[in-house]
């Protein structure tokens, strides 16, 4: 398994340079990153000190190899030196990027872990048993649900739930409060976030967690240890239920990496300041630095639990083999 980790490994490493060559040349070539720094009230002196200040007066590639540089070893600029991992300083608010990013990271971190553990939770636990009992009404019933709720969005569920139960004073605004300061706080605060999002995504994972398993219970070896006599739910869940979780790792993989990199529709209609307002809030202040900070921590979030979901599969089904 180390040589298809090492090599899974470096492959996300080209993938990373290549995505941050591509973002950084293609976010130079839109225009004059000094003209979005120095503001509205701008003149050509304040302009000339701009590049100066930030290297922009040199070639770009030169500006591309700083900037990778800065990220492994760090980077001195006219308001100090960043430390690595550097990914230079905002055009809006003058702060050190990742240090922005890592102050942002734990409401996103949170909100993903809530959400996974609830919409895991309630949607794989639903999608089995409707797999279980297939052809009862549960399983109509599930199934139709699901589909229901593969159409609704989270702007739109989550204003109703708003009003519902904000808005009419049940409950309390959601808000991020540290987990360490204030556990139940914490808990409190992001409940209604997590069911909203959970309930999107639950839909999805019932419905695969439901066919997979349904194949599942086709296979060979599930149909000889039935003619043996085992009992029906030591079957399905000694056999069926570690084959029928691969799709669902893999899809979680994808999932975990957004999540973390920034839930920008749940961030936004809750508002909660987390990576995914802070790259919405970039992109419209035109702040470089920080929507390319945003754009490679997503990606490299990605490519690490998709190497994690891969590593996972000899442990999920001893069929499978990583070599």
């Amino acid at each position: 398994m180390l040589p298809f980790l090492l090599r899974r490994t470096l492959g996300a490493v080209v993938i990373l340079l290549l995505l941050s060559a591509f973002t950084f040349f293609v976010f130079f070539s839109v225009g004059d990153p000094a003209l979005m720094a120095c503001g509205k009230n701008c003149t050509a002196d304040n302009v000339a000190l701009i590049h100066k200040n930030l290297g922009l007066d040199q070639p770009v590639p030169v500006q591309y190899w700083h900037f990778l540089v800065g990220i492994f070893a760090g980077r001195d600029f006219t308001l100090g030196h960043c430390n690595a991992p550097c990914f230079g300083y905002s055009f809006a608010t003058k702060q050190d990027v990742w240090s922005t990013m890592m102050d942002r990271l734990p409401l996103t971190a949170s909100l993903a872990f809530g959400g996974v553990v609830a919409f895991l939770v309630i949607g794989v636990g639903a999608g089995l048993l409707a797999a279980w009992k297939r052809g009862s009404l549960l399983d109509k019933t599930v199934t139709s649900l699901s589909m229901i709720l593969s159409s609704v969005q989270i702007y739109i569920l989550g204003p109703v739930v708003l009003g519902i139960f904000v808005y009419s004073g049940i409950m309390a605004a959601p808000a991020y409060v540290n987990l360490t300061s204030d556990p139940i706080g914490w808990f409190m605060g992001l409940l209604i976030p997590w069911l909203v999002m959970a309930t999107i995504f639950t839909a999805q994972y019932t419905r695969m967690a439901r066919s997979t398993m349904i194949e599942q219970l086709q296979e060979e070896h599930v149909r000889t240890a039935k003619a043996k006599g085992m009992p029906a739910r030591y079957v399905f869940l000694r056999y069926a239920w570690r084959g029928s979780l691969i799709p669902i790792v893999t899809i979680l993989g994808v999932d975990l990496g957004s999540l973390f990199g920034g839930a920008m529709i749940t961030e936004f209609t809750f508002q909660l300041a987390g990576l995914g307002r802070l790259a919405v809030d970039s992109v419209t202040t035109l702040d470089l630095p920080m929507v390319m900070g945003v754009m490679i921590f997503s990606a490299a979030l990605i490519l690490v639990f998709n190497i994690v979901v891969d590593a996972a599969y000899a442990f999920i089904d001893p069929r499978v083999r990583l070599s």
